[in-house]
């Protein structure tokens, strides 16, 4: 089993981490995939090509295929985008599971589907945040989680880090650096032990699957930078569309005549959760002040439907 890390030499904050992370030692140039290079380090493969980093589906089934290998796991290296230009350090899971069939993902993905997450994403946080205290990087730059979004369609566990949210930022060593450090360190490829190894879960076996709140999910946020805290995907409100069919006629059931694809996606948020984390107890964790009342109630009675509980704060921690 290996891990796929995947960098676009068409994106500053892709190949600069990956260069950064091949100057460190131990690499050696691996199998041709297509026309893209690789190169290996102990059990970690490094995939590099030259396009864009949403567009190249299914590199794990590509890579076993071509190697042999079985791909255990995908990290993607790539820039984030904001309007506001913040200098940002992101680490999010991906899917674009509320589009209908038929509707057009604009970057990468397939209307409906979602990758499970890479049970990394919490404990990666947590230790991306301590190496940009101790490189000098915050406050400048904020470290956060994200929504699930975009693509590329793969179905290993999944993981996107990205450096924010201009060139200007895209190109600095220093964030650079910081985002290789992080492989480097939380892979274990320095001979510590790796972080995030959901098999050394040390008997928390609790995961939050984030519904609601805004892109950056900062309720979902506040409660995975606590010590071993696990996370799954985040769901924002954009991604549980709602409409306001007809309640009037929902005869005591809460989200009859709450139209929209918000069941698709907490379904698919669910299902592909619970399939990274092997014996997890997955559990919902609400932004209740992002929902309106309606919204909030019909999310409630849709999930004891499905018997997914709703967890606590202090139950994950």
């Amino acid at each position: 089993m290996v891990t796929l890390v995947v960098a676009t030499t068409t994106d500053p904050a892709s190949i600069g981490p990956a260069s950064a992370l091949l100057a460190m030692p131990g690499w050696h140039p691996g199998p041709l995939l297509q026309d893209m290079s690789s190169f290996v380090n102990k059990e970690v493969r490094l995939l590099k090509h030259d396009r864009s980093i949403v567009s190249e589906d299914h590199l794990d089934k590509r890579w076993e295929a071509a190697t042999g290998e079985v791909v255990d796991e995908v990290i993607f290296l790539s820039k984030h985008t904001a309007v506001s230009n913040r200098p940002a350090l992101t680490v999010h899971p991906i899917g674009v599971p509320h589009l209908r069939e038929g509707e057009v993902s604009l970057a990468g993905g397939k209307p409906g589907w979602a990758a499970p997450p890479n049970a990394r994403i919490g404990p990666w946080l947590r230790l991306l945040k301590t190496i940009a205290e101790s490189h000098n990087l915050i406050p400048e730059f904020e470290v956060t989680l994200e929504a699930t979004h975009h693509g590329p369609e793969i179905n290993s566990p999944t993981m996107f880090v990205e450096i924010g949210s201009t060139e200007e930022y895209w190109k600095r060593q220093d964030a650079a650096q910081a985002i290789a450090l992080l492989v480097w360190e939380g892979l274990g490829l320095g001979g510590g032990v790796a972080e995030g190894d959901w098999n050394r879960n040390n008997g928390k076996n609790k995961v939050l699957l984030g519904l609601g709140g805004g892109h950056y999910v900062p309720r979902h946020m506040d409660i995975v930078l606590k010590d071993g805290v696990w996370v799954g995907h985040l769901i924002s409100g954009y991604s549980l569309p709602m409409d306001d069919l007809d309640r009037s006629k929902a005869q005591g059931n809460a989200e009859e005549g709450v139209g929209g694809t918000w069941r698709q996606a907490i379904k698919v948020a669910f299902e592909t959760t619970k399939a990274a984390f092997p014996g997890g107890e997955v559990l919902a964790h609400l932004d209740h002040k992002s929902f309106k009342s309606w919204q909030r109630n019909a999310i409630t009675s849709y999930l004891a439907e499905q018997n997914i509980k709703i967890g606590k704060p202090v139950d994950f921690c």
